[in-house]
């Protein structure tokens, strides 16, 4: 069971990588006022969504204790992102704040994940 978790997290870890990724090649463009929301951030939070679902489900069934509260506002933010990078997927540009707090929320995930512990 060890394995498939760590093989869960690793793959949630690539999501992640993908959403950032896509926020962080997209900066410049945000400074011109061109940015747009790419395929890979909306792949990127999928792929944190499914996996972090199943490594949940995971841990659980593996009797490891899970923080129900941390994860809940992992999963709200996330839903948050995973809605805005949805509807304005097909814009030709976001507006600068909106892009922005994409990457804040994104990157109040990654801090969550690793320090509330």
């Amino acid at each position: 069971m060890d394995v498939l978790i760590h093989l869960f997290v690793g793959l949630h870890i690539i999501g992640i990588a993908a959403l950032l990724g896509g926020f962080l090649t997209q900066m410049k463009a945000m400074g011109q006022g061109t940015a747009r929301f790419v395929p890979g951030m909306l792949h990127g939070a999928l792929t944190m969504l499914v996996t972090g679902v199943a490594l949940v489900g995971l841990n659980q069934a593996d009797d490891h204790s899970v923080n129900t509260i941390k994860i809940g506002v992992k999963l709200a933010l996330l839903i948050v992102i995973l809605g805005l990078v949805y509807v304005k997927r097909d814009e030709e540009t976001v507006e600068k704040p909106l892009f922005g707090l994409v990457g804040a929320l994104t990157i109040a995930n990654i801090f969550i994940a690793v320090l509330w512990t």
